[in-house]
């Protein structure tokens, strides 16, 4: 299903707009530490400060469900699950060497920071203009959980939370005579920057959905009984006439 995967790109965009890679300016305490589909490295945690605040992007489970058991087939409701994994990234080590670890703790200021970067996430996606565009994909946001990261029965709690979106998604609509994507990803992809990366890695998916032709109805066509027995003829020849 290709609306998850859309859905994740464009929330990178919203959440690292491509304008600020050149401006500096950040929506968010995160940065440009904005990572689809993997974790921070070690090279980008900064020494500097005592901990690195980080966004990570993950497409979960999705699912398509007939809206009640007389649904046609392509009456259905498209739910997808996205994980928004915020984190506040050391450095830790082991015997094996360095890795990129959530900070350890109960520091209370570092735990405001990392609600903050929460709660910016979330205003950024249902409420500002810059995330209009992830709403035109979400018809409907079923919950929204904040999922700590800790080990009680030892005590350890850790400075990472994970907002887990389960959301309604707009169904995909095909056009089979020009290819592409599907809207309504399709007129989304056109909003996007042209040099975003959101914009690539779409741009890199339509190119899987290749152009189909169909053959056109140019006649509908049949008879009806009349009055005394007469048979008339009745129906259309000219569904597609030749320009």
């Amino acid at each position: 299903m290709l609306a998850p995967e859309a859905l994740r790109l464009i929330t990178v965009e919203v959440l690292r707009p491509t304008a600020s890679l050149t401006s500096g300016i950040f929506p968010t305490v995160a940065g440009r530490l904005v990572y689809d589909s993997r974790e921070i490295a070690v090279q980008d945690i900064s020494t500097e400060r005592p901990y690195t605040p980080v966004l990570a992007l993950h497409s979960s489970t999705a699912a398509l469900k007939p809206r009640g058991e007389p649904a046609a087939l392509n009456d259905l409701e498209h739910e997808a699950v996205l994980d928004i994994v915020a984190e506040l990234a050391v450095v830790a080590g082991d015997e094996t060497g360095a890795y990129a670890d959530a900070l350890a703790g109960t520091d209370p200021n570092a735990r405001l920071v990392l609600a903050a970067l929460c709660s910016k996430v979330r205003f950024l996606l249902e409420r500002s203009s810059s995330g209009a565009p992830w709403r035109k994909l979400v018809k409907r946001i079923v919950s929204v959980e904040a999922i700590p990261f800790a080990i009680p029965d030892l005590g350890w709690r850790y400075q990472r939370t994970t907002l887990r979106y389960t959301v309604e998604l707009a169904a995909d609509v095909f056009n089979i005579e020009d290819g592409g994507l599907p809207e309504p990803i399709r007129s989304v992809f056109q909003s996007l920057p042209a040099d975003s990366y959101a914009k690539g890695k779409l741009a890199e998916l339509a190119g899987y959905f290749n152009a189909e032709s169909v053959e056109k109805l140019e006649e509908v066509a049949g008879s009806v009984s009349g009055p005394g027995g007469v048979s008339l003829q009745v129906g259309r020849n000219d569904l597609n006439p030749t320009p």
